[in-house]
């Protein structure tokens, strides 16, 4: 069984730091393009972050300056680093395999001929 498990949230205060971890399991990580998606409560999941098999990146407006992406393959794990959290950024993030184009992420739950279901994602809150 394919999946994506979710680690590292936590609450933080305004202009705190976290790394947030997904590790690939039951396929190589290294052979997808992987996205960072946000869901804040009352909203739709968004694409925060991705990145591609090959090291393209893209960023939301509302993040790019602030947070990193990044990825090493030997671990089947891909790295979100938040910098200068801001109470907008708080919400469950999920991690999924995605396109990644200069318009945006584009998450596309599949993985190894499987279906990906979305996992538990890992809350992160900021107080101001």
């Amino acid at each position: 069984q394919v999946q994506l498990v979710e680690s590292g949230g936590t609450s933080v205060q305004t202009g705190g730091s976290l790394t947030l971890s997904c590790v690939a399991v039951g396929f190589d990580s290294e052979n997808y393009g992987i996205g960072w998606f946000r869901r804040a409560s009352g909203e739709e999941r968004e694409g925060v972050s991705c990145i591609s098999v090959d090291g393209r990146t893209f960023y939301s407006a509302s993040v790019r300056g602030r947070f990193t992406i990044s990825r090493d393959d030997a671990k089947n794990t891909v790295y979100l680093t938040m910098n200068n959290l801001k109470p907008q950024d708080t919400g469950r993030y999920y991690c999924m395999t995605s396109t990644t184009r200069s318009s945006g992420c584009g998450a596309r739950l599949v993985a190894a001929g499987q279906n990906i279901p979305w996992g538990q994602g890992t809350q992160v809150t900021v107080s101001s």
